[in-house]
């Protein structure tokens, strides 16, 4: 479980590639700190389990299914990518609830300044787009931000100082895929309010809720 709080940029050192998966190596520092194998660390908002380490970086294994529902088959030797550590039990929870499991990517599609802040706007396809709504939460490569406007192609964040020199987001150009995780809540909903067994129009008319 994550927040969506980036603790660290780091930088992608190498990227030992298999026939549908990779190896990937991160140079690191403030969240090689306490690390051990098997603990999971965030990369642009990918859960990925700690498999070697040493004092400047560590290693992960990523599967092909994670090839291929994020960015992180976009990564060189040298991008910078978003760390963040699992949240700690007795840790304030600064951001929301985030899994670390990417429902997909998006595409930047432009960066506008505002005053201090930059709005970024986000293409992203249907499916995904159902699950984002206004002054919702929505994790970008592992950022925690807030949606401050939606349309049924794009959704709008507005980014503050502090979180774009944290984080890699505004280095970011249109056209650029970032990894996006929609708020849990709304997919377990979702799930629950399928017909099969769960809560239906019929179901809230014969208990008199219509």
């Amino acid at each position: 479980m994550f927040t969506g709080i980036i603790e660290e940029i780091g930088t992608v050192r190498q990227i030992r590639m298999g026939q549908s998966s990779c190896v990937l190596s991160v140079a690191a520092s403030r969240i090689l700190d306490d690390v051990h194998i098997g603990d999971s660390i965030a990369v642009n908002g990918t859960c990925l389990t700690v498999c070697r380490f040493d004092g400047g970086s560590f290693s992960a294994d990523v599967m092909p299914e994670t090839m291929r529902r994020t960015n992180l088959g976009t990564l060189a030797p040298g991008s910078r990518v978003n760390l963040e550590r699992a949240m700690a039990a007795g840790g304030r929870f600064g951001g929301h609830i985030v899994s670390g499991h990417i429902d997909g990517t998006g595409t930047v599609a432009q960066l506008r300044r505002e005053d201090n802040a930059v709005w970024v706007r986000i293409r992203a396809d249907g499916a995904l787009m159902r699950y984002i709504v206004e002054k919702g939460s929505i994790a970008i490569d592992g950022i925690s931000l807030t949606v401050a406007a939606v349309t049924a192609q794009d959704f709008s964040v507005s980014v503050i100082p502090h979180t774009g020199q944290e984080t890699t987001l505004l280095s970011r150009e249109p056209g650029d895929k970032v990894n996006l995780e929609c708020d849990i809540v709304a997919k377990y909903v979702e799930k629950l309010c399928k017909p099969q067994g769960g809560i239906t129009q019929e179901f809230l008319t014969q208990h008199g809720f219509v």
